[in-house]
């Protein structure tokens, strides 16, 4: 598996030609007005991974097949989109249906490029954006609370526990408090996957800023960093410029000199791709032999059968055991074979928890 950010945000502040630098793509029209984007574009990215690909020359795999990042691109939200304002209701179920939220805040000075508010506040645009979002949750939970006190009734257990579920939701929600803020028990996890609150979403906060504030920073960036704390939200700076000059050029040597010669290591898609693994709590392990060297991603904390499973769900009904080199041995050891022979191959069970950066070989039998 891998994950999907919706990218969102005010009209103008640059969602689109952040998303086209991020792909390398042109499916999102970029102009200098709002509700350009009308359809929510899907852009799907490989994960730049180097233990994969230093994986598949030990193994001499004859494909390498990374894991995926799908960003999608969502139409500008503005001030009543939970009441259907701005293409709002449409564009706030494509929210639903994502992993994260990317929220791409203004944090740059512009004569150039309009905004859609008065001044470049990049606090504010967050604070418009979590209110539509709490709007339409606190819509939703009521639809669902309303049902649920009916079905109550009955005095069905599991109905009362929805009931209950609810209604601290709805309390949270009308308090100004996204769901994302509240602890739940393991077993709500199930209702709320099929409600979708939208603030239950963790969110990562992506300043777009001018190219001398990539790295250091700037006024709005600073703002953004107070507005965050104790959230749990991510932030990161961005330039989607400097994005969209990297991904114009195809060497990966001049894309490296170009980023060494403005101070930055990596690029703003690794950057992001990094916060979302953190926000998202993913890890990856691998599967690598002659045919094929495969990155796969799963939450932290997966058990070995799970793990197996997301491969077929024949590994996962006939797990007999997962046997298991870290990638750094695997390459210091140069392969499995020879990892196998010097005792460095662990077989681990049902109850194995899946650590990131495994080389795992299942064995299974149905």
């Amino acid at each position: 598996m891998g994950f999907s950010c919706g990218i969102v945000g005010l009209p103008n502040v640059g969602k689109s030609t952040l998303f086209n630098a991020l792909t390398s793509s042109s499916l999102a029209q970029t102009a200098n007005y709002p509700f350009c984007t009308i359809e929510p574009n899907v852009g799907r990215v490989a994960v730049p991974d180097e233990t994969l690909e230093h994986l598949a020359r030990v193994a001499k795999s004859e494909k390498v097949v990374p894991t995926y990042l799908d960003f999608v691109d969502i139409a500008g939200l503005v001030k009543g989109a939970n009441e259907g304002e701005g293409l709002g209701n449409k564009f706030l179920e494509h929210i639903r249906q994502v992993d994260a939220i990317v929220h791409v805040l203004r944090c740059f000075d512009s004569n150039d490029v309009n905004h859609t508010e008065a001044n470049i506040d990049p606090v504010r645009d967050a604070e418009i954006i979590e209110t539509e979002l709490l709007l339409s949750d606190i819509a939703l939970v009521a639809q669902k609370l309303e049902v649920a006190e009916k079905k109550a009734k009955s005095g069905e257990k599991e109905i009362l526990e929805e009931v209950e579920l609810l209604s601290r939701l709805s309390a949270a929600l009308n308090e100004g408090k996204p769901a994302r803020s509240l602890d739940f028990k393991e077993e709500n996890t199930k209702f709320l996957k099929i409600i979708r609150p939208l603030t239950l979403k963790p969110i990562m906060y992506v300043c777009n800023v001018e190219e001398t504030a990539v790295v250091s920073g700037n006024k709005y960036t600073s703002q953004v960093g107070d507005y965050i704390q104790g959230s749990g939200a991510m932030v990161i700076n961005c330039s989607a410029q400097i994005e969209e000059e990297v991904a114009q050029l195809d060497d990966e040597k001049e894309k490296a000199e170009f980023l060494a010669s403005i101070g930055m290591e990596n690029t703003g898609l690794a950057r992001l791709i990094q916060s979302g693994y953190s926000l998202l709590n993913l890890i990856t392990y691998y599967t690598a032999g002659p045919k094929e060297a495969r990155a796969w991603t799963i939450p932290g904390g997966t058990l070995a059968p799970q793990a197996a499973g997301i491969i077929h769900s024949d590994f996962e009904r006939g797990f007999i055991c997962a046997e298991t080199i870290s990638a750094d041995i695997f390459l210091s050891e140069g392969g499995e074979s020879a990892a196998k022979s010097n005792g460095k191959m662990r077989q681990e069970g049902k109850d194995y928890i899946v650590q990131a950066q495994d080389v795992i070989l299942f064995r299974f039998n149905v």
